[in-house]
This record gives C-alpha cells, sequence and structure tokens, in this order.
C-alpha cells in the first residue's frame, strides 16, 4: 500500500511540474511576442523573436496535448460510436487505443531519427540546435504513449472508457444531443 501511496505522489508531482512547465512556456511565448512588437515598433526588432516563440509553440502543444489526453478532453468524433451499445465501444476504444500507442511509437521512433539527424543545424537566427525544436516530438510522443497506456490499463480494469470521461459513455448530457 505504501508503495501504490508513493506512485501517486510521484505522479502527482509530475503532473505539476508538466503543468508549471505548459503554464511558463505560455507566459514566455506571450512576453515574447509582446516584447518583439514594442520592439519592432520601436524601430528595434528581435529577430530571434519568432524562432524562439516557436520553439517553444511546439512543447507547449504536446504539453496541452497530454494533459488534455490525461483529461480525456480531446475533441471526438463519437456521432456513430455513441449510438453503439456499452461493450462494442468499449472494445472499439480499446482497439483505437492500441492503434494510437502504435502511431506514437513510430512518432517516437521518427522523432529521435530527426533529433539526431538536425542535432549541428542551427534553427534561423536563434543561434539554439534545431534539436531542441524536433525533441519535442519524442518526448511529446512518450508523454502521451504513456497518458494512453495509463488511460488503456484504466480501462481494462475498470471496463472503462480510453478516450472520454465515464459520464459520456451516455452522452445524454451532450449539447449534440
Amino acid at each position: 500500500m505504501a508503495a501504490t501511496a508513493g506512485k501517486l505522489r510521484m505522479i502527482r508531482l509530475l503532473v505539476a511540474l508538466e503543468d508549471i512547465a505548459a503554464k511558463t512556456l505560455l507566459a514566455a511565448i506571450t512576453a515574447l511576442v509582446c516584447f518583439a512588437a514594442v520592439g519592432r515598433s520601436l524601430g528595434h526588432p528581435l529577430i530571434w523573436s519568432v524562432d524562439m516563440a516557436q520553439l517553444m509553440f511546439i512543447w507547449l502543444c504536446f504539453l496541452g496535448a497530454n494533459r488534455a489526453m490525461r483529461a480525456k478532453a480531446h475533441i471526438g468524433v463519437d456521432l456513430l460510436a455513441r449510438r453503439f451499445p456499452a461493450g462494442l465501444r468499449w472494445g472499439v476504444e480499446i482497439a483505437l487505443a492500441c492503434v494510437a500507442l502504435g502511431f506514437l511509437a513510430v512518432l517516437l521512433v521518427a522523432g529521435v531519427r530527426l533529433t539526431l539527424q538536425n542535432w549541428q543545424r542551427i534553427y534561423g537566427d536563434s543561434g539554439v540546435s534545431y534539436a531542441w525544436v524536433t525533441s519535442a516530438v519524442p518526448a511529446g510522443a512518450a508523454l502521451l504513449a504513456a497518458t494512453v497506456l495509463t488511460n488503456l490499463v484504466d480501462a481494462l480494469k475498470r471496463r472503462a472508457l480510453v478516450f472520454y470521461p465515464d459520464r459520456e459513455l451516455d452522452r445524454s448530457d451532450s449539447q449534440l444531443g
């Protein structure tokens, strides 16, 4: 039982760190774009600002995607699936989770290769290695794969859904009907 409590504390800490990183990136992007706009209007552009904002944005996208996956809050088109019987929908979700894990594994491997190919390339006017940009792909794929796998294991244990909150199995409260 103590191992489980320790594991839960570690997961909560990692989730909190991910949340802080995402919020910090968003604040940094906002400040950088604002300073760059002011600098440009005063005749002193920050030539590296667009590159750095894009670099931070790709990392923010993957952190946000993982947060949405953990909360089962990604947009989904379930017009057909919500009409399935609960057992069939559960089976489709399990199969789709396996497909997603396969895709994320391919993305992770391809992202590592891309990062290794680009470590000497300089990213625009920033002076930073392009590997910082491309490494967001395997890092994000690994985070998403871990989250999908966690959701999948939970779904198998509790016969819950992988991608939708359990309350949405019925969807009678949905705005879509």
